[in-house]
């Protein structure tokens, strides 16, 4: 059984719009999304490729959607430096800084 790493609640206008977790044991790596029931009765889709369902989303990396919302070059570099995170791990990068992304989306680190 992988073990929760991190999640992350995506809110799209500032509606909840569902929860994004992280499984790691080992090397091995899952990335779930799944929807908010709230948020399916009226929300749109977070992106083409994320009809609203509430069925799991499931891979074995961050898909490229939320690899795309991270900073790129000289700002991802500062931001990496700056909270201590490894340039690479988009995911922590977007939970550090997810708060204030371009366009309708956030994303802020939770923890149940």
């Amino acid at each position: 059984m992988k073990k929760l790493k991190r999640e992350a609640k995506i809110f799209v206008n500032g509606k909840l719009a569902g929860i994004l977790s992280e499984f790691r044991e080992g090397k091995n790596q899952r990335v779930v999304f799944q929807y908010e029931e709230d948020y399916l009765k009226g929300g749109s889709p977070i992106g083409s490729s994320f009809p609203l369902t509430s069925a799991l989303f499931e891979w074995d990396k961050l898909p490229p959607f939320f690899e795309n919302l991270a900073s790129e070059g000289w700002l991802r570099k500062m931001q990496s430096e700056r909270e201590g995170i490894e340039n690479e791990d988009t995911l922590g990068l977007l939970l550090a800084n997810g708060a204030e992304l371009i366009g309708a989306l956030s994303i802020i680190s939770y923890e149940r």
